[in-house]
């Protein structure tokens, strides 16, 4: 691909601005260039294309900014001064609506990455202005697609300068992730998983399948949770149970024990009995046979 070479850069940006006598909090910043967003159909379809897809890239990342069509200011005091992207990303800036891009208001973060699309309105001398201000206010990735022609140009920030991609067909974004690649003069991006960049209505298709399916998956897992719970209940219910029925058992063999007690103790208490009977009836018997003895020894008989 041959680099192309612009013109200088515009008198408005060569010579100092006017000197601004208002406040700068008193200056009107318009929203609008009065331009519509697209000459015709093919370029409208590239703009959303390309600015949808990069939305959905980077919708989980709060801090990238993606819009389209959105006035860029990039030196506080001087609204003349401005540019409007067909699609732009702002790395380090938060999301949310705009009326415009102040930089100043922006901690000072310039648009990072800037898209131009082509029609057949566009002149030369309108692309060298862009492309002087976008070198001059810090673009650090610059693309151009022209539909109609079926052609792609790239550049990279080199210092202060924005030099050529000498080759498009597979380039690869430093800042975005995406894959370029240009068949038959159709453009085609792709994310950095490889999914390809489709059409406004598919895309929409597609977050709308996206959510429908997140939601289903979030049902399901509040279920699972649920079942989960359950689960656990039942399992807590059934350990409570099995404790309350080994605290009876442990207090039936508790009452079983006892009684053993009780019963030998008692079975002890009559064999002590027993044998104290036995033993009084034993000396009770030694001791008539004493007696007897004593009597026959004094010549009596005892009666028996």
């Amino acid at each position: 691909m041959n680099q192309v070479k612009y013109a200088s850069a515009p008198s408005f940006i060569d010579s100092p601005p006017k000197k601004i006598t208002q406040k700068y909090e008193e200056i009107f910043y318009p929203e609008s260039d009065g331009n519509p967003m697209a000459d015709n159909t093919l370029q409208f379809h590239w703009i959303m294309t390309i600015e949808g897809n990069l939305e959905s890239l980077f919708r989980d990342k709060d801090d990238v900014f993606v819009a389209g069509d959105l006035l860029w200011y990039p030196v506080e005091g001087c609204p003349e001064i401005r540019q409007a992207p067909d699609v732009l990303v702002a790395f380090g800036r938060p999301k949310g609506n705009r009326g415009s891009y102040k930089q100043w208001s922006e901690d000072n973060i310039p648009l990072q990455v800037v898209f131009e699309i082509l029609s057949p309105g566009n002149r030369a001398g309108e692309m060298e202005r862009k492309f002087t201000f976008y070198e001059q206010y810090g673009v650090e990735e610059y693309y151009i697609y022209d539909p109609g022609r079926g052609k792609l140009e790239g550049w990279m920030r080199n210092g202060k300068q924005l030099t050529t991609i000498a080759k498009m067909k597979g380039w690869v974004s430093p800042l975005l992730g995406i894959r370029f690649e240009l068949v038959d003069g159709e453009l085609e991006l792709y994310h950095p998983t490889g999914k390809r960049f489709v059409g406004y209505v598919e895309l929409t298709e597609q977050q709308e399948h996206e959510r429908v399916l997140a939601e289903a998956q979030l049902v399901l897992a509040e279920g699972r949770a649920d079942s989960a719970e359950l689960r656990a209940e039942k399992e807590r219910n059934e350990r409570v149970l099995a404790e309350q029925r080994a605290e009876k058992e442990r207090q039936r063999a508790e009452k079983e024990r006892n009684e053993r007690v009780l019963a030998e103790q008692r079975a002890e208490k009559e064999r002590h009995e027993k044998e104290s009977a036995l033993q009084r009836a034993e000396q009770e018997r030694h001791r008539n046979e004493r007696l007897i003895a004593q009597l026959q020894a004094l010549g009596i008989k005892p009666q028996l």
